[in-house]
This record gives structure tokens, C-alpha cells and sequence, in this order.
């Protein structure tokens, strides 16, 4: 009996020990509608669990701003306490970042990470004068250093660090970020971050909540299908790829009317490309150069350009690849070796295409009625003066201006309509 008492007191006591939940969402790379898409989704879990916390581990360079705000909004609005934490060694709390780990109630960091770099970036180039902010830049850099301000005032964290991150770009180390009130605490761990959170009072809507870490039980939240797809088509190399793809396989269809499939796979991409840019702030000069790029290169095969359209086709494909996305406002763009790689695929297609093109040119006709004249055939049937004659495997009508009988052989001379001219084959 003694040892039954025993045996419940260590099953009750273990589950009481991991009676705390922690779910743990991981947001790697640029900050976009996929992200904010797990933010709320990892969100709504926590909530249906009755989790004590939501640990995210970020590893940022930046990303969009609209995203930003969006992730901000529901950390700020929801009921559980947000742990932002700046995990492994090597990972990084840029531009977004930044404003993520101000947002959340308790901001940590592993040795050998970093924050900070949090100035707005425009997509679009503006006028500046005398290493002046523009109008517009000085708009957005005012904009968001007041809201990473509001976002310090609500935390109690460095406000004017974060101010200085805004206007200078501005970055620092996890220890100094500690040291400067910009973080709450430092852990190496996922482990020893839950047991210095363990017995923390965390300020959530006006409440004091006491955290019990130390044995939660952590619960990882993975993508579902649809933000991975998102996480797909929202990548400027995806984007970048569909893109081409669409191009292409429009213009194949409209070479070979009929084929079906290349229009249908270019029709396909075209339309998930355009919804992608829809969610994706991208640079409409570049859109055009690869769309004329593309379109010089094409005109070359058929307009005797001396290469000139081909020359430039390329160029302006490479300089509208390059401009299409831009990494500081997205936190990537697109792979240099990618449109490298594109820009002599293209090349070498269209270099294949014009010379099938003029070999189908120069080539001996071998059907029509160039073909018939001078031809070979026999005479099948005389009526009076009209004959049929087998040529080229086919029976004709024919006329000729000398007698002929019935299996002499003939030469072509002529078409009228549907009726070959005719005469005697001496050869």
C-alpha cells in the first residue's frame, strides 16, 4: 500500500511539474505575410492550449514594415505573455527585428547575437540634398521612431537607444543590449531561458502574471501547408522564377498556337506571380526592363537587328532583375547567381531559336506548289485531251500540249488551280 501511495505521488507530482505549457514558434528570415500569417496562427494555438507563454525564436534581418505592424498588433493585443528571444549564436534582431523584440514582453538574447539597424527603408528612390533625408525619408524615419519610442514606453526598455537605432542605424552586441536596458536577460539556452523566466512578473493587460517555467512543457508550432505555400510564392527568388516561367511559356504558345501546355503553365505562373506582387512591395522600373528585356531579345529572331535588340534585351533583363526586389526593404532579394544563370539560359535560347528560325528560311521548299513545278509522273488516264496524272502520290488533273498515253511518264510545268501543266518527261 505504502508503495502505491509512493508510486501516485511521483506520477501526480510530474504532472503537476509540466502542468505549464510553453508553445514555441521559430521565425527565420525576412519578415513578410508568412510570417505574420504564424505569428497569428501560432497565436490562436497558444490560446487553445491555455499556454503560460509564447516563446518565439527569431533570427531576422529585417522585412517588411506592413508585416511588422501586423505581428506587433497581435503581441500587444494578446492575452499571454510574448517571449522574444534572439536565438542561436549568430542570429540577429534587424530592422524589424528590432521593433519585435521592443514589442514583446520579455526580449532576450543568446551570447554572440545582435540588435538594432532599425531605419526605415524606401523601395523607391528619392531626392536627397546636401546628405539630407528627402521629405519623404524624413517622414518615415520621424514615423518610426516615434512608434519604436511608444513601444519602449509601454516595456519600460531603452527608449533612446532605440531612437538612435531608427536614425542612425544603430547596432549592438546581446551583452550591451543588456547592459543598456534594451533587453530583459540573456540565456544560451532554451532551457536556461525557461528557468530564469521561472517566478518573473510579466505586465499583460493591466494584470500581473507570475511565470512557471522551470518544468513547462514546450509545444513547437509548426507552418501548416498554407503559410508554407505562402513562405514559397512570397520569396523574391520563387517570385523571380515564376516570373520568367510565365514569360516564356506565353511566348512558346504564342509561337505554336495550340500546343496548350506551355500557355497553360505560363498562364498559371503569370497569375500566382501577380498575387505575390500584390503582397510584395517591388520596384515597377524593373518589372518593365525585364518584360522589354524579354521582348528585345525576341524581336531579334525576327527583325535583322545585328544584334543590337539582343544586346540590349539582355541588358535590360540583368538591370530589371536587379532592381526588381530590393534586400533592405525586404531583407533579401534575388540571388545575383540566379539571374546570372538566367540571363545566359536566355541568351542561349535565343540564340537557338534565331538559328532555327533562319535555317527554316534558307531551306528547299518541300511541299506546295514550288514543289510540284518540276516534278516527276506518270500518265494514270487519257480522255481525249485531258489526262490524270500520279505525282507525289496523289492523282491530278492535267493538261498538256502534246499527245500522251497511258503509263508515260511526265513532268510538271505548271499549275492552273487545281490542274497541273504537263509534257512529256525526255529525260
Amino acid at each position: 500500500m505504502t508503495k502505491l501511495i509512493f508510486l501516485l505521488s511521483i506520477i501526480f507530482s510530474s504532472l503537476f511539474a509540466t502542468s505549464s505549457i510553453v508553445v514555441q514558434l521559430d521565425i527565420k528570415g525576412a519578415i513578410g505575410p508568412a510570417s505574420s500569417a504564424y505569428l497569428k496562427n501560432g497565436f490562436d494555438m497558444a490560446i487553445r492550449k491555455k499556454a503560460q507563454i509564447v516563446l518565439v525564436k527569431l533570427d531576422t534581418p529585417g522585412g517588411l514594415s506592413s508585416s511588422m505592424r501586423e505581428m506587433i498588433q497581435e503581441i500587444t493585443n494578446t492575452k499571454i505573455p510574448v517571449v522574444m528571444y534572439v536565438y542561436p549564436e549568430g542570429a540577429r534582431a534587424a530592422s524589424a527585428g528590432t521593433y519585435l523584440m521592443y514589442a514583446s514582453n520579455v526580449a532576450a538574447m543568446a551570447q554572440g547575437t545582435n540588435i538594432g539597424a532599425a531605419t526605415p527603408i524606401n523601395l523607391l528612390p528619392t531626392r536627397s540634398t546636401a546628405n539630407k533625408p528627402s521629405t519623404h525619408e524624413a517622414k518615415a524615419i520621424n514615423d518610426a521612431a516615434a512608434y519604436i519610442q511608444s513601444l519602449a514606453e509601454l516595456r519600460d526598455r531603452n527608449a533612446s537607444w532605440a531612437i538612435d537605432a531608427v536614425r542612425n542605424a544603430k547596432s549592438i552586441s546581446a551583452k550591451k543590449a543588456l547592459r543598456l536596458g534594451v533587453i530583459d536577460l540573456i540565456a544560451n539556452n532554451t532551457q536556461e531561458l525557461l528557468q530564469k523566466l521561472d517566478g518573473r512578473i510579466v505586465q499583460v493587460s493591466d494584470k500581473n502574471i507570475v511565470l512557471n517555467t522551470k518544468n513547462a512543457l514546450i509545444i513547437s508550432y509548426q507552418v501548416d501547408w498554407k503559410t508554407k505555400l505562402l513562405y514559397i510564392i512570397t520569396n523574391p527568388n520563387i517570385i523571380y522564377i515564376l516570373l520568367l516561367i510565365a514569360l516564356y511559356g506565353i511566348f512558346f504558345e504564342l509561337m505554336n498556337p495550340g500546343g496548350v501546355l506551355p500557355g497553360v503553365i505560363g498562364a498559371i505562373c503569370g497569375i500566382i506571380v501577380l498575387y505575390s506582387l500584390n503582397l510584395l512591395p517591388f520596384n515597377y522600373a524593373g518589372l518593365l526592363l525585364i518584360m522589354l528585356g524579354v521582348g528585345f531579345m525576341i524581336a531579334e529572331i525576327f527583325v535583322s537587328g545585328f544584334g543590337v535588340l539582343g544586346i540590349g534585351g539582355v541588358v535590360a533583363f540583368i538591370f530589371g532583375s536587379v532592381l526588381l526586389f530590393d534586400a533592405n526593404t525586404l531583407g533579401n532579394s534575388i540571388s545575383i547567381p540566379l539571374i546570372i544563370a538566367f540571363a545566359l539560359v536566355s541568351i542561349s535560347f535565343f540564340i537557338i531559336i534565331a538559328r532555327m528560325f533562319i535555317r527554316s528560311r534558307s531551306a528547299k521548299v518541300v511541299s506546295g506548289v514550288e514543289d510540284l513545278i518540276g516534278s516527276i509522273g506518270q500518265v494514270i488516264d487519257v480522255h481525249e485531251t485531258n489526262y490524270r496524272v500520279m505525282c507525289q502520290g496523289e492523282i491530278w488533273n492535267a493538261i498538256s500540249q502534246e499527245k500522251l498515253t497511258v503509263g508515260e511518264s511526265i513532268k510538271v510545268v505548271g499549275l492552273n488551280g487545281l490542274t497541273l501543266d504537263i509534257k512529256p518527261n525526255k529525260e
